[in-house]
């Protein structure tokens, strides 16, 4: 059939960031204008930009909001791809191939059809139904827009208090940026230690560091209320047993899956409420429909179990799949080992692979060592200290999962670790990896190998810090 003869396609994109034009572009170059159109819908003013930026820009390291965004909207037009932001999704009629938008400034409503059709809708910041939680200086922080929001909150506010709600990932960066803006900083964490991501034991590293830093670390306390005062705004920040003053409030509660078209649509959701996808990241069961980012759960290669993971690496990894296989071409996720690094002023957090109750959870039998080493050999300027905790499976061996907490140089060491994991290596085979080394960069033995060396032992004795 000739190209003049043949039916136009038409892909329909919901949500403009990392996965959504990550796919929209890449079907593009495998696919011109004459054969396939594509219509991305985005309810925001920005797109294609680094969610994980945020509080680097609020905190003042990344002075330009602009730095943050890869690729504008002007910019993807001008690719041929027809990007409608300000506009939001409310309907995805499956039967009918077409999804319902609605403009929010102007308020029309129409329907567009599809062949193809991606999701990619993200995540929501968890935000608890709680008195005084829309009130005036309670700011979340997941787009461009909140960013922009809560710096202007923090630039007309004469105070200098602020509380942290929650102490993950987006809490401890948060308290960071806060820290660097010269706000007194409380964080109200609802865990026995911050960041949850990790074991207690190298949680509580992590809560000495902070509080050795300045910031004041509530743990085991859930709150109850934000206290407003007369002018309506935000005062403090109540639990059961007390009250923290705070002339502006943080969420960072954590994040889940926006996944309310695809539940009202009928769509696979698992566990976590992320969509379920093929390897293809095919929706299971539809076959002109692709989801990727925030809003799908992915295979966990040491577990194998589903699990949602919101990081923007993933995200674009999904797009780059969705949009070959949308294009004409072939990809695959395989899917991931749970990486993820993070830091609060000096201290670098990591971890990958499985935490203790993970190994658990997932039946596995398991041996952990925890060692102390420094990042560059002990004698040259600037060695720093680390933490290394390191979990392998009884009998086989096999590496299960690393956490990672320290100073400079500490936090990319994870990156060895999450190699092995994706490879399946034993903590053994570990031990004889040929790693760089110079006295600048590491000492003679990297602090990783150092743990799985004490990991064989403990596996040959059958014995270790901690076991299940």
């Amino acid at each position: 059939m000739s190209t003049e003869n043949a039916k136009r396609e038409r892909l329909v994109v919901i949500g403009a960031d990392a996965t959504g034009m990550s796919a929209a572009s890449q079907a593009r170059r495998l696919q011109g204008p004459a054969d396939l159109e594509i219509i991305a819908f985005e309810r925001g003013n920005f797109t294609s930009y680094s969610a994980c930026g945020i509080p680097y820009w609020v905190g003042g390291q990344v002075t330009e909001r602009d730095a943050l965004i890869a690729r504008t909207p002007e910019e993807h037009r001008a690719r041929d791809i027809d990007l409608r932001t300000r506009t939001e999704v409310t309907e995805i009629d499956v039967a009918g191939r077409r999804v319902r938008s609605r403009e929010l400034d102007g308020g029309g409503e129409s329907w567009t059809s599809y062949d193809r059709l991606v999701i990619a809708t993200g995540a929501r910041p968890v935000r608890p139904e709680l008195p005084g939680i829309d009130a005036p200086g309670v700011h979340g922080v997941q787009t461009l827009d909140d960013g922009q929001a809560l710096l202007d909150t923090l630039r007309a506010t004469e105070g200098r208090r602020a509380v942290v709600v929650g102490a993950g990932y987006i809490g401890v960066e948060m308290a960071e940026a806060l820290i660097n803006r010269g706000y007194e900083v409380t964080v109200v964490n609802r865990g026995a230690e911050p960041m949850s991501t990790l074991d207690a034991d190298m949680g509580r590293l992590v809560h000495e560091a902070m509080t050795g830093m300045g910031i004041t670390m509530v743990d085991d306390a859930e709150v109850t209320k934000i206290l407003t005062g007369d002018d309506g705004r935000a005062r403090a920040v109540a639990t059961e047993n007390a009250e923290f003053p705070a002339d502006v409030v943080v969420l960072g509660i954590g994040v889940r899956p926006e996944t309310t078209l695809a539940r009202a649509a009928g769509l696979p959701l698992g566990a976590s409420g992320g969509l379920l996808t093929d390897r293809a990241m095919r929706v299971r069961g539809y076959e002109d429909i692709w989801a990727g980012g925030d809003c799908v759960e992915v295979l966990d290669l040491v577990s194998g179990a589903e699990r949602h993971i919101a990081l923007g690496t993933h995200a674009n990894k999904h797009g780059q799949v969705i949009g070959s296989n949308v294009g004409g071409g072939y990809a695959t996720f395989p899917g991931v080992v749970g990486t993820a690094v993070s830091k609060v002023c000096d201290l670098e957090i990591a971890r990958t692979g499985l935490r203790e109750k993970d190994a658990r959870r997932a039946g596995l039998q398991y041996v952990t060592v925890t060692i102390e080493s420094t990042s560059r050999a002990g004698y040259y300027p600037g060695a720093a200290m680390m933490t290394v905790k390191m979990l392998a499976e009884r009998r086989t061996g096999r590496l299960l999962g690393v956490q990672i907490v320290g100073r400079e140089g500490a936090a990319k060491r994870v990156d060895v670790a999450a190699v092995a994991l994706t490879a399946g290596m034993t903590v053994e085979q570990m031990t004889a990896l040929d790693l760089g080394y110079a006295p600048p960069f590491s000492p003679v033995w990297d602090p990783v190998l150092v743990a799985a060396r004490k990991a064989v032992r403990a596996l040959t004795s059958n014995s270790s810090d901690a076991s299940s």
